[in-house]
């Protein structure tokens, strides 16, 4: 009773330290939650075969209601670009439920050393500034979808959100700032519904999954995310409009490569 109670604290302060982070940085909380989720699970004996797709699954069910909340917040405030998100959207469907059988197919150690190698890349990018050059005319559907295909794909393969890739991409097509986050906001739902329910069939029946887990989904974990995440995010707004932010940027690039080196290693 004492080591549950314990666990479902854990998932507590994890999804307030995601909530946090994510509302400061201004990046999904998938690149917090998924590594934290990897230790947690090691920590809690998971077969290591199987920690990482746990962690990557549970990670896109949290992300169904914090993306949620997120995106209803960008309709309300008119910066959800519609035409935009409808052109994407067959891509990032189709993307994710791919993603999510490419990241089905490989071994736990690979798909640790591609999320390894993804975040820091990521970490270079935000450490260096690196944003993309700003475009003024927006490509047609085909465009549109087959980067919806991409982004689903890589999204659902490392359980995040798409925001470090649909912005760019959306900065490309002409978007304001405001419309390029409040659109990618929007991308991540469909992401994550369709990848974490993926994952959930994916891993239906695998006898070295924990019995708390349904699929490549972790329910409690799941549950102690959500309750502390989303309130949490909004401290972290407000502690970005008071915080240095090449500070901040530099800060979460160094977490960020740490974190990456941890998995490569």
């Amino acid at each position: 009773m004492t080591s549950s109670v314990t666990i479902m604290a854990g998932y507590l302060v994890l999804g307030a330290l995601a909530g946090t982070l994510a509302g400061v940085f201004g990046v999904g909380g998938g690149l917090i939650i998924v590594p934290a989720l990897v230790l947690a699970f090691e920590l809690q004996d998971v077969e290591p075969a199987v920690t990482m797709h746990l962690a990557v699954g549970t990670s896109l069910a949290t992300i169904v209601v914090t993306g949620a909340s997120s995106t209803w917040g960008h309709i309300q405030k008119g910066s959800v670009h519609r035409h935009w998100f409808l052109a994407l959207l067959p891509g990032l469907m189709l993307g994710a439920v791919a993603g999510v059988f490419v990241a089905g197919s490989l071994s736990g150690g690979l798909l640790g050393t591609l999320f390894g190698l993804f975040v820091v890349v990521v970490a270079v990018r935000m450490a260096l500034g690196l944003a993309p050059r700003p475009g003024s005319t927006a490509p047609g559907r085909l465009a549109m979808g087959l980067a919806g295909v991409v982004i689903g794909g890589i999204s659902a393969l490392f359980g995040i959100g798409g925001g470090t890739l649909t912005v760019p991409w959306l900065s490309r097509a002409g978007a304001r700032m405001t419309e390029a986050v409040g659109t990618s906001a929007a991308c991540g739902l469909p992401i994550a519904i369709f990848g974490a329910l993926t994952f959930i069939v994916v891993g239906w029946g695998n006898p070295e999954l924990p019995t708390w887990a349904i699929g490549f989904v972790a329910w409690p974990a799941f549950l102690g995310i959500v309750l502390t995440s989303v309130p949490f995010a909004r401290l972290g707004v407000r502690l970005a409009h008071v915080l240095s932010a090449r500070v901040l940027r530099l800060a979460f690039a160094t977490l960020l490569a740490g974190v990456g080196v941890r998995f490569l290693l």
